[in-house]
């Protein structure tokens, strides 16, 4: 039975203060798409990192998400051509980024919003890359 498409485009983020948090993701370089408030009980900020599909969204008054534990969220990976060059434009930026761990001939690298929800800027090496994944040669 064929499945139809469902694009995952929108990844809740818990956090605790939502100004703090939308200043920590203007810095790290994501993309500012929405910042509005509802009613005067609601705000939704979303943001999406560069280059992908995917936002993330917090705020205030969203039921279920702004229920969440802030800081809850951990291992969001951002696959990434080259780490060096992503590593350094973060941390030029004012980002706190770990060093580059090698597992397996893949790359990690870790960083943390101010809530302490975690995220991976990761890289395979050519050789290990398979169609379907981010910068397979043949899907560019």
């Amino acid at each position: 039975m064929t499945m139809p498409e469902m694009r995952l485009e929108l990844v809740p983020l818990p956090v605790a203060d939502v100004d703090r948090a939308k200043a920590f993701y203007e810095r790290a370089g994501f993309d500012l798409g929405v910042d509005t408030e509802v009613d005067g009980t609601m705000r939704v900020v979303q943001f999406t990192p560069p280059g992908s599909a995917c936002t993330i969204v917090f705020g205030t008054g969203m039921p279920g998400i702004s229920d969440m534990r802030p800081g809850s969220v951990h291992g969001l990976h951002l696959v990434v051509n080259d780490i060096t060059e992503a590593r350094q434009a973060l941390v030029d930026r004012g980002v706190e980024v770990d060093e580059v761990m090698d597992v397996s001939q893949v790359k990690y690298a870790a960083f943390h919003d101010p809530d302490g929800n975690t995220w991976l800027l990761q890289e395979f090496p050519a050789d290990l890359r398979r169609p379907g994944q981010s910068f397979y040669p043949d899907a560019q």
